[in-house]
């Protein structure tokens, strides 16, 4: 009986101990469970805060880099010419000019923004010498394509100091030819005469001639 009583008792010590030993693992586990969670969390934030971070700085530079690039190809700011032209013209010089704007062309340090303003050669002609509102034309031109090389003759006669180029042709039509001329002047300082001279070398390129062709005159290249 007293053996048996010890053998109980040598039992129940066994299986209290076993409880607690197996109540406390649990908790041990479940304890390193809940710790390991919370830092990976932090980690995870820590990273996409510092990854925003240098996005964010990347994005600001390139900004900053093409803001820099486009002031050092156009250190002299920008600049406007007005090409006042025969309104036959007026189709293939204006699709040359959004061509030349689109470009972005620069010339002498200056980014040139070329506007095509029609108007009946009459018109341009009492404008430049005096004689009428150069609003009437949408603002004195820095260049000219009269319906004839006599429009040029006739001013280089009265106002010769207006002649700041040599009436080149870049296209001819039923009734002749249709010189431009790089005017000169109180109204148009060097960086303009420069860009007008460089606007008609663009007029006598390949696909702006093309565009004389389509619409219906010919082209000073043939």
């Amino acid at each position: 009986m007293g053996r048996h009583g010890g053998r109980h008792r040598i039992r129940r010590r066994t299986e209290t101990t076993s409880s607690i030993t197996s109540t406390g693992t649990h908790r041990a586990v479940g304890r390193r469970r809940g710790v390991a969670a919370w830092p990976i969390a932090c980690v995870v934030l820590l990273g996409l805060l510092v990854a925003g971070w240098f996005g964010w700085n990347w994005a600001d530079g390139v900004l900053e880099s093409r803001a820099a690039a486009q002031a050092a190809a156009c250190p002299g700011g920008d600049a406007t010419i007005r090409v006042a032209v025969d309104p036959a013209l007026d189709g293939p010089v204006g699709s040359a000019a959004d061509r030349w704007n689109r470009k972005g062309t620069v010339v002498r340090e200056h980014c040139i923004h070329v506007e095509v303003h029609a108007a009946p050669s009459d018109d341009v002609a009492a404008v430049l010498t005096g004689d009428s509102d150069p609003a009437t034309i949408g603002g004195y031109p820095a260049a000219w394509i009269p319906d004839s090389p006599e429009r040029i003759d006739a001013l280089a006669d009265q106002h010769p100091e207006l002649i700041g180029s040599s009436g080149l042709t870049v296209a001819s039509g039923p009734d002749g030819d249709y010189p431009f001329l790089a005017l000169a002047g109180e109204h148009s300082d060097g960086t303009r005469q420069h860009a007008a001279q460089s606007f008609r070398k663009f007029l006598l390129e390949p696909a702006q001639q093309n565009a004389f062709r389509e619409a219906g005159l010919t082209p000073a290249n043939g």
